[in-house]
């Protein structure tokens, strides 16, 4: 039986225990590692600028929306501010003071011998300010809107000429007292006093006795 000698069996062993070398394997195996740690840390950056990217613009975004609701809020303040204005006007009109209801209500205060010589309306206006609304730890506490408080006094200059100057003074005090229209619009209290009164006298010409003599009417005040 033919013995076989192979020359290179332990060359060959030598290079398959070269090729079975565990450094070897871990050396492949780290690089293997770093290439896919390289790929991954490449992915998750490109992700980082592409979210950082979104993020600025998101955030341009709300600053034009912001920019847009500061100027929405802007202009509601604005039509708030008219509208209470007009509603201001509106109050003032309907309850404005009419000279044509005094006027009417005075020639149906009729007394003989009392002849209305001059009439005179002060109006004066007292302006209160308002309260800011405010924040404190309980939460928002709302505000006073300004205001305004009108004073209305009438003066009435008359003269009598009665038989008796002076008779038909407070007679026709009285008739404004009892008068619905100064009822209603006088205040309760001390509305009409006499605030003058001159002692008997005749103009040039005429030798009938007068008196002269005037009365305070003070409306009630109103606050809008």
């Amino acid at each position: 039986m033919p013995i076989r000698i192979n020359l290179l069996a332990e060359a060959l062993a030598e290079e398959d225990l070269r090729r079975r070398d565990p450094v070897k394997r871990s050396i492949w195996l780290g690089a293997l590692l770093v290439v896919f740690a390289l790929v991954w840390f490449s992915s998750a950056f490109m992700e980082y600028i592409l979210a950082k990217r979104t993020y600025a613009n998101i955030q341009v975004e709300i600053q034009s929306k912001s920019n847009d609701v500061m100027v929405v809020k802007s202009n509601l303040k604005k039509i708030a501010d008219s509208q209470q204005r007009l509603d201001d006007l509106n109050k003032l009109r309907a309850a404005r003071f009419f000279q044509g209801n005094l006027l009417n209500t005075l020639q149906q205060i009729y007394l003989p011998n009392v002849q209305l010589i001059r009439l005179r309306v002060e109006q004066s206006y007292t302006l209160n300010g308002g309260v800011a609304a405010k924040t404190n730890s309980f939460g928002v506490v709302p505000g006073r809107p300004p205001t305004s408080t009108e004073h209305i006094l009438l003066t009435i200059d008359a003269k009598d000429y009665s038989p008796n100057p002076g008779d038909q003074v407070n007679r026709f005090k009285d008739r404004v007292l009892q008068s619905p229209y100064f009822k209603s619009c006088l205040q309760s209290n001390n509305a009409v006093r006499l605030t003058s009164l001159s002692s008997p006298q005749a103009s040039v010409g005429d030798s009938k006795p007068y008196v002269l003599f005037s009365l305070e009417c003070r409306y009630q005040d109103k606050t809008r």
